[in-house]
This record gives C-alpha cells, sequence and structure tokens, in this order.
C-alpha cells in the first residue's frame, strides 16, 4: 500500500455506507448491532448515544479493536459529530476484517435532531 493510499484512507471526505439514525435506533432495540463512538472522550462524555463505545478517531487501531473486544461478524455503526470523523472510522474497520459497517448519516447531529435518547 502507497504513503498516498494510507494518507487517502483517513481523509474525512468521500462515500461510505451509512446508516440513518433511525434504522440504527431500531437496530439498538434489537440489540444486534454494535457503535463505536469516534469522537474525543469530553465530547462522548456531554452525549453520547446509550450503550456505544468511545474509541477517538486517533486511538483507533487493531490493538484497540482487539482490547475492546469488538467483534467483525457484528453489524457495527460508527459515529461522529457530523459523519466526518466517521468516514476514515468505517474505512479503517473495513481495512480490520469488519465487513457489515457504516456511519450514522448526519453523525450525532441527525440523533439530536430526532431528540433520540442519549446518556450522559
Amino acid at each position: 500500500m502507497s504513503i498516498l493510499t494510507k494518507i487517502c484512507q483517513w481523509l474525512p471526505f468521500g462515500k461510505v455506507p451509512e446508516m440513518h439514525a433511525q434504522g440504527v435506533y431500531k437496530r439498538l432495540q434489537k440489540n444486534d448491532v454494535q457503535i463505536i463512538d469516534v469522537r474525543s472522550k469530553m465530547e462522548w462524555d456531554r452525549s453520547h448515544i446509550e450503550g456505544s463505545i468511545n474509541l477517538p478517531i486517533t486511538s483507533l487501531s487493531i490493538d484497540a479493536i482487539k482490547q475492546l473486544e469488538l467483534s467483525p461478524e457484528i453489524t457495527t455503526v460508527v459515529i461522529c459529530l457530523s459523519a466526518h470523523r466517521s468516514i476514515p472510522g468505517v474505512r479503517k474497520l473495513k481495512q480490520f476484517g469488519f465487513t457489515d459497517v457504516y456511519q450514522l448519516k448526519g453523525g450525532m447531529l441527525s440523533w439530536w435532531k430526532l431528540s433520540l435518547p442519549t446518556s450522559k
């Protein structure tokens, strides 16, 4: 893999699979999805989706994934504030062997807009 390809994986631009907030909420209620919140710990502490795992994008690595015991077989949704940091998060998870991985379309801004439940 070239250095340019490696750098491009981290850019917050481009298309990745997305799931709408209502869809994520329904999947959460069925308990068949894992959510990785790639915002900073401070952002996550203020408001996050119950059951989400905070793994800041700057700490996203295969070792961190293994330590958190995240399963590549479970549908995974990566979230951030506005669906920019989640783009490289989705790319990295796919590189780590996750096959069914999405970003939350519109990020937490879309979740809050629909007044879906959060924890603090």
